[in-house]
């Protein structure tokens, strides 16, 4: 069988910041540090990554259209939620219901980098920078 031409890969962009957000409970809001993050190859979600004291820390893959959509109502359904909030403010609700953590944040902040994500990969170009090859390989064994 003849091997089709493999496209080469742009070259892997990524971007980290670092950005406070608040843990919700019912009566107090404890600011949390977490490591937001966007890689290329991975390029339809954001990382997450929570910092908590005392524990290791938590990490969740979320959708960047749904953060942005977030902005303007209510989206998502399942274990991510995301919602706008009175003051500039964005909720991420995390888990199921009853079992989840609702994480405020600024929505400006988040739209921002969320905005630099597409300058990065623009929207409809995203499988051009997945590398696809791992998952022929396990296929093919």
């Amino acid at each position: 069988m003849p091997q089709l031409p493999v496209e080469q890969l742009p070259t892997p962009r990524s971007l980290t910041r670092s950005m406070a957000m608040e843990l919700l409970s019912a009566d107090i809001a404890v600011e949390v540090e977490t490591t937001v993050g966007y890689s290329s190859r991975d390029p339809f979600a954001l990382s997450i990554l929570f910092h908590l004291p005392g524990d290791a820390p938590v990490l969740w893959r979320i959708d960047r259209e749904m953060l942005l959509a977030g902005v303007l109502g209510a989206t998502g359904d399942g274990e991510v939620r995301v919602t706008p909030a009175p003051g500039g403010m964005l909720h991420l609700r995390l888990g199921v219901a009853g079992h989840c953590a609702v994480v405020r944040c600024g929505q400006e902040q988040l739209a921002r980098l969320v905005r630099d994500t597409f300058r990065l990969v623009p929207q409809g170009t995203e499988e051009r920078h997945i590398d696809w090859q791992p998952l022929l390989d396990s296929l093919s064994h």
